[in-house]
């Protein structure tokens, strides 16, 4: 049933154009949302600004390997991966697997495993994602209230981690100092304006400078990818 897949998004990293489009259209008509990809650069830049439900990654690339992109995949995320090459060696496959690849599959493929394989995948990750990837670098755990920058935990504030979450999950809306005074303090509070120019220096000085920037006259939002 297409509705039960309306709001997953597979992102597809595959540099051939015609499995590409076996892969996209029977995805699509099976009710998911899909992206493509055809380099791990363009892969790289998709999952730090959008949420990916599975990705089906091809093992030959232009500028890199299957392998070397899957281990930089696990280390931002942990989206399930279906991965694909034209050779049948376990070699490939055990390697595959090791690196964070989900479950492994050889072209040529029957559509109809990939996609059973595709369910069997998201059913194990029913779980929703919690990271949600602000730079390369730079990643938050809303659940954990944690913030990682370059593999290491960075100790923010509550009202710090409330104002960046903020900011991350409205990337590049602009938000009026009073707006965030609402939202991330009392309505009622009495701190002054001052207080959010306060906090937004201190994230800057613990993440990057340019992460957040001045609207002026409006005031502050999370810089777009």
């Amino acid at each position: 049933m297409k509705m039960d897949h309306v709001q997953k998004t597979i992102l597809i990293i595959e540099d051939e154009e015609s499995i590409y489009d076996i892969l996209s259209y029977a995805l699509r008509k099976a009710g998911f949302r899909v992206i493509g990809a055809t380099s791990g650069a363009k892969a790289l830049e998709v999952l730090q600004g959008i949420e990916i439900d599975l990705i089906i990654l091809d093992l030959m690339l232009p500028d890199t390997t299957g392998f070397v992109l899957c281990k930089k995949i696990t280390a931002m995320t942990t989206t399930p991966i279906l991965m694909l090459t034209a050779r049948d060696d376990i070699v490939d496959k055990v390697v595959g697997l090791e690196l964070g690849a989900d479950d492994y599959m050889t072209k040529p493929f029957d559509i109809r495993e990939v996609l059973a394989r595709v369910n069997v995948l998201l059913r194990r990750n029913q779980t929703p994602s919690r990271l949600l990837h602000i730079t390369e670098s730079i990643h938050i755990d809303s659940r954990a209230h944690s913030v990682i920058k370059d593999g290491e935990l960075i100790a923010l504030k509550p009202k710090e981690f409330e104002l960046l979450l903020l900011f991350a999950q409205n990337r590049s809306r602009v938000f009026s100092r009073e707006e965030i005074l609402d939202t991330v303090w009392e309505m009622d509070y009495e701190g002054g304006l001052r207080t959010v120019d306060v906090h937004v220096q201190r994230i800057r000085k613990k993440l990057n400078p340019s992460l957040i920037e001045t609207v002026f006259g409006v005031g502050y939002r999370m810089r777009g990818q």
